[in-house]
């Protein structure tokens, strides 16, 4: 565990104590995460090339008997409580009840227990499997499993909210361990995953795909996740930074964004569209062939939109095949290409943005 992770975990641990008026049971963390490439694919069953950053959310947990659960955060000055038995009733019908941030935990352990009762994690066949997690940790636990007992949880972050780091996805892996390990449950690191996407669809309102969760559950060093997001087959592909030099540099543009309340809902919309359009269950199934026809039958919009996620899928599979042949020092034009039809085609670049990268160009 590196300074600012102890410093993260011991926040954490503080604020379970002030809070609760008890030592936590242990903690957990998990990190936040960066996309290399794939854009907007994810939730078109495309492919997506992200990785795992050192900044993470760490959460203290202690069981409890009397089957509710307390979730509270240095985020915020408030303790939200429910017991358990409730969940089923708040998620989603009643979810705006609850204060946005305590959703995603709070989330997490309806999906967790909706797992466990047999309910269908939309999206997701059985026996899919993947690479084991080893981003996600365990930072210290001395108890062992609880069945379904109720739990308190505290949560520290170094992982910037808003920011495009995937704040929401590491609250929900470290969430998604921290209960799984408590009440002793077999889900592997893809399940909870899907756990964590549920949790985020359903009862945070926010129609994401699947990339974030699987990079923060099963990132590794200097790696990325090529992720096939319908089959959920994850490869790990070696980055090569550390070879050939590189330092990853995370630049903030000072703009914040909500998967919940942006429009990301409305792009999500125009690609299912233009895949209804052409009678396919999803862009994944669209190739750049097919985009002459979608242009006479669809809006402007719509097209560009669609445009942008055939495209992206392709520099997806370029940019994985030309890291394991040339290394990372050789995508950079795939990158900027990237970068260029997420600004024209899927407008979801802004002014800031858009200056970094030239900054960064020249």
């Amino acid at each position: 565990m590196t300074t600012t992770d102890a410093r993260t975990a011991d926040a954490a641990r503080a604020l379970f104590v002030a809070r609760f008026g008890a030592e936590a049971d242990g903690t957990w963390s998990a990190p936040g995460r960066v996309n290399l490439i794939g854009e907007h694919t994810d939730y078109n069953d495309g492919f997506v090339l992200p990785f795992a950053i050192q900044h993470r959310t760490h959460v203290a947990l202690g069981t409890r008997g009397d089957g509710r659960i307390r979730v509270t955060s240095t985020f915020a000055d408030e303790v939200v409580e429910v017991t358990l038995d409730e969940l089923d009733a708040l998620f989603p019908a009643r979810r705006d009840e609850l204060p946005e941030w305590s959703r995603y935990p709070l989330g997490v352990a309806w999906a967790v227990l909706a797992s466990q009762d047999g309910s269908a994690i939309p999206g997701v066949s059985p026996g899919v499997s993947g690479v084991d997690g080893q981003n996600v940790l365990r930072d210290e636990h001395a108890a062992g499993p609880v069945a379904l007992a109720g739990v308190d949880l505290a949560f520290a972050s170094d992982v910037p909210i808003g920011a495009g780091l995937s704040s929401s996805a590491a609250i929900e892996g470290a969430t998604a361990v921290a209960l799984a390990e408590t009440w002793g449950l077999e889900l592997d690191h893809v399940a909870l995953a899907q756990v964590g996407r549920r949790a985020e669809n359903e009862a945070v309102g926010a129609p994401t795909g699947i990339m974030d969760q699987m990079a923060s559950l099963l990132g590794r060093a200097d790696s990325a996740i090529f992720l096939d997001c319908r089959s959920l087959d994850a490869n790990v592909v070696d980055l090569g930074f550390a070879d050939a030099g590189l330092e990853l540099v995370v630049i903030d543009t000072g703009v914040t964004h909500s998967h919940a309340t942006g429009g990301y809902g409305e792009r999500r919309a125009a690609c299912e569209r233009g895949a209804a359009a052409l009678g396919v269950p999803a862009l994944r199934d669209v190739t750049p062939d097919d985009l002459p026809r979608l242009a006479e039958i669809v809006d402007d919009v719509t097209f560009r939109r669609v445009r942008h996620v055939v495209t992206e899928n392709q520099r997806v599979l370029d940019t994985v095949q030309t890291l394991r042949e040339q290394g990372p020092t050789a995508i950079g034009d795939l990158l900027v290409a990237s970068h260029a039809s997420m600004r024209d085609d899927f407008e979801i670049s802004v002014p800031e943005l858009d200056t970094a990268v030239e900054a960064a160009l020249a």
